[in-house]
């Protein structure tokens, strides 16, 4: 099995299972000698900056001089973004081996009548490759909810960091805050340590405190408020926070309440200041308002919730000054496409629409109707990469291109072919 057959074959199982719980996961690990068992994790759950918050303590922790797995979703650029060790994303034949042993325990389950899904079968190969590759420490990012997810599988973590919950996926986790967050919750063991922090939303903190003391567990609080910006542009931030001061390389006033989390969670870990600073100043993360050209500037973020749309907001009114903006834009249909919209396009001169090469996308003629509403200057035009050169072509040096709305839109542009 070469790389592009064990990608071809992950994609190829079923997207969810007949039934939610962990069954499946948990037989296909068992014929893998339950590798789950053998390593120490810290676990990652919420509706917004879960996969900032995952990368960041990932590279604390490789500061910190232990080797550090990451498991996060979804990849932008390449699927072996999923799967990382000290930061380094998994060689394509190392996961060409590793899935064909995925494979081979999925087909002896299959036999049986037990069929894993396309997450259950990765998150198996990335449990089973930390083990293989003697991790110190693992970061696992839930890929949805909590309670079912399949990176529930493992024994009490080190620290189970819970970051911003909001509504989002409610016809899977439930339509109120509380429903989404005792999903979210279900991350939290016996025992456990549990990070979040004050900026919580105050229906999810009650349910995060009740279940902690159903738990008999510790819970930490980041307090968001003692955090002092000492400076700011769209390049970054430089805070102090219980006398640590940092400079956190990603833009966003929503990046000091998940670096106080992170904080938070690394001090319980025991891990020093001086390595605290290192990762985070160090993080790199991809799609998340990430700047990758100065002149002009060229930010990706696939965010796609009313929180991720806020958070962007905030960014263009305070930082993109004078600057003429074109926004480049693609979203899933099951998406709130028009709050998303009228967040961000009153912010710019021009617009391009397209269609992501996901079965779930919107129409790109779908989303220039509800956006002319928002921005005067409108194109669609159906092939992402073309509508990439569109979007280019309009951009001077001092100028900014957003590329938003869709992971999946990100991917189809500047990921593997």
């Amino acid at each position: 099995m070469n790389y592009e057959d064990s990608v071809k074959y992950i994609h190829s199982l079923l997207k969810f299972g007949m039934n939610l719980g962990l069954e499946r996961i948990s037989a296909l690990l068992n014929e893998l000698g339950n590798p789950q068992e053998k390593l120490e994790f810290v676990h990652v759950a919420g509706t917004n900056g879960k996969g900032t918050t995952s990368t960041m303590l990932s590279s604390i922790l490789c500061a910190a001089g232990k080797k550090t797995g990451l498991f996060t979703s979804p990849y932008v650029f390449d699927f072996c973004e999923r799967i990382q060790i000290n930061n380094k994303n998994i060689p394509h034949d190392d996961l060409s081996l590793v899935v064909e042993k995925v494979k081979n325990a999925c087909d002896r389950l299959s036999a049986k009548g037990t069929e894993p899904t396309e997450f259950e079968a990765i998150t198996a190969a990335a449990m089973l490759y930390f083990y293989e590759q003697k991790c110190d420490a693992v970061v696992l990012e839930v890929g949805l909810g909590g309670r079912y997810d399949s990176t529930n599988i493992i024994p009490c973590p080190k620290a189970a960091v819970i970051t911003s919950i909001s509504l989002d996926h409610t016809k899977i986790l439930g339509d109120t805050v509380e429903k989404i967050a005792a999903e979210k919750c279900g991350i939290i063991k016996n025992g456990g340590t549990v990070i979040t922090t004050s900026e919580q939303n105050e229906n999810a903190i009650s349910v995060i405190k009740d279940t902690v003391k159903e738990k008999n567990g510790r819970l930490l609080i980041g307090d968001v408020s003692a955090a002092e910006i000492l400076s700011e542009d769209i390049f970054g931030t430089e805070i102090s926070y219980n006398g640590l001061t940092v400079k956190i390389p990603l833009v966003g006033r929503h990046q000091v309440e998940n670096t106080v989390g992170v904080i938070t969670a690394a001090r319980a870990l025991g891990i020093s200041d001086e390595f605290i600073k290192k990762g985070i100043e160090s993080t790199v993360i991809h799609a998340r308002m990430e700047i990758i050209s100065r002149s002009p500037v060229i930010m990706l973020d696939g965010g796609h919730n009313p929180e991720c749309a806020a958070a962007l907001e905030n960014v263009l009114v305070r930082f993109a000054g004078d600057k003429s903006i074109t926004a480049l834009i693609g979203m899933m249909a099951d998406k709130d496409t028009k709050d998303y919209l009228a967040a961000i396009l009153p912010h710019c001169k021009t617009a391009v629409f397209t269609k992501p090469s996901n079965p779930r996308a919107e129409d790109e003629t779908e989303l220039l109707r509800e956006g002319k509403c928002f921005c005067r200057d409108v194109v669609s035009v159906k092939d992402p990469k073309d509508a990439y050169k569109k979007a280019r072509s309009l951009v001077k040096n001092g100028d900014m291109l957003l590329v938003c709305g869709s992971f999946y839109l990100l991917s189809d542009i500047f990921g593997e072919p």
